[in-house]
């Protein structure tokens, strides 16, 4: 029984709003298919105490004009919505009542496939962010923790078709991960909007 089900989650200083069941089952296998066939995905290399490593997962970012995206010193410029992402970026924009002109889409081939911990709190997210985040495909553990703070606070299940909003000051106080696990899961698929204040991005997924 998920307890937080269609309810704001209750973690001090954070505000996420938690839509397990947002996405019907068969519009989020038609997106799936959809995103996964359209998108040109890249595996970026970067550097990590003077060595070079892949990105544990494939990527691709989409903004409007202007809005590009910077990843441990790369710079990607905005590939054009398709039409579909363009519909889901309307259809999220509206649920939320903010503006999105960015979005990264995460490709989870398997449970090796990660995101480390880090918070989305750069500059041109401006001081509140709002990330939305949409997951599609098999499902992954969603860690949260306290900043300068080891031990997960509160661990969520991220289904198919689930839907997570973190704004105002969880950034500030938070940080989240996929982390890495041994257990047989589908190929996830995520994409997560955002508003970017200035054109040049360097926001995390």
């Amino acid at each position: 029984m998920n307890l937080f089900a269609d309810m704001p989650l209750q973690l001090p200083d954070a505000e996420l709003d938690f839509h397990p069941h947002w996405l019907g089952a068969e519009r989020a296998d038609q997106w799936l298919k959809a995103l996964y066939q359209q998108t040109p995905w890249q595996q970026p290399q970067v550097q990590l105490f003077g060595r070079t490593h892949p990105v544990p997962r494939l990527l691709a970012w989409y903004g409007d004009e202007g809005v590009g995206y910077r990843y441990s010193g790369l710079y990607h410029p905005p590939l054009t919505w398709t039409p579909l992402l363009a519909e889901i970026r309307a259809q999220l924009s509206a649920f939320v009542g903010q503006p999105l002109n960015g979005g990264l889409l995460n490709y989870y081939r398997d449970g090796q496939d990660s995101m480390g911990w880090h918070s989305d709190d750069e500059a041109e997210l401006g001081r509140n962010p709002i990330v939305v985040s949409l997951s599609l495909g098999g499902s992954r553990r969603f860690d949260l923790r306290r900043k300068g703070h080891q031990r997960i606070e509160h661990s969520l299940q991220l289904d198919h078709g689930s839907l997570l909003v973190m704004r105002a000051a969880t950034q500030h106080y938070w940080q989240h991960q996929i982390a890495k696990t041994r257990k047989p899961c589908a190929p996830r698929l995520n994409l997560t909007f955002r508003y970017l204040l200035n054109g040049e991005g360097s926001n995390h997924g």
